[in-house]
C-alpha cells in the first residue's frame, strides 16, 4: 500500500522537485510550467509565505508525486483562495493527486478557515477537470484569456468547492 504524505514544500526539496519537473515537461505542457532549475525553484519557494500563499508537495512512498498550491488567500468576508496543482511523471493516473487534493482542500477549510476554494483550468485539460470533479468541485463559469501561460493568454473554466 502506498504511503501518501502532504507537507509544505521546503528548500530541501529543490533537487528532487526540479528533477521531477524536468522529467515531467511533456506531461505538463501546455498546462503549467513548474520550476525546472535551482533559480526558478528559489523564486517558486519564495512565493509561499504561510499566510496568503501555501505550497505543498505530495509524497508517495518518500518520492515527490506532485505539488499543490493554495494562493491568493483573502480572509474576512471573502474567505477564499485559489488552487493550483500538478502531478509528476510516473505518478499520474494513480489516484494520488485525488488523495492529495482532498487533503489540501480539507486543510483549507478546516485549518485555514476558508469558505471557498477555486481552481481555474484550461478547457482542454481533461485530466485536471476529472480530478476536480472527483474532489467535489462544481463548474461555475468560463473566463476567456484568463491566465498567461507560456507567453499566451489562455481561456479557463472556473471550478470551485464551497465549504459545506
Amino acid at each position: 500500500m502506498t504511503v501518501l504524505v502532504i507537507r509544505p514544500v521546503s528548500a530541501a526539496d529543490a533537487t528532487a522537485f526540479t528533477a521531477a519537473a524536468r522529467v515531467s515537461r511533456r506531461l505538463h505542457r501546455p498546462w503549467v510550467q513548474p520550476p525546472c532549475d535551482a533559480a526558478a525553484f528559489e523564486r517558486h519557494l519564495a512565493r509561499f509565505d504561510g499566510k496568503a500563499h501555501h505550497g505543498f508537495v505530495v509524497e508517495a512512498d518518500g518520492e515527490l508525486a506532485g505539488a499543490i498550491h493554495l494562493t491568493q488567500i483573502i480572509l474576512g468576508a471573502f474567505c477564499s483562495g485559489y488552487l493550483g496543482y500538478y502531478a509528476f511523471a510516473g505518478f499520474e493516473g494513480r489516484g494520488l493527486m485525488t488523495q492529495g487534493l482532498t487533503a489540501a482542500v480539507r486543510h483549507a477549510f478546516k485549518d485555514l478557515g476558508l469558505h471557498r476554494v477555486e481552481a481555474n483550468i484550461q478547457p482542454g485539460n481533461a485530466a485536471s477537470i476529472a480530478l476536480v470533479k472527483r474532489c467535489g468541485f462544481q463548474l461555475e463559469g468560463y473566463s476567456p484569456k484568463y491566465l498567461k501561460i507560456a507567453g499566451r493568454w489562455r481561456d479557463h473554466e472556473r471550478w470551485a468547492k464551497v465549504r459545506s
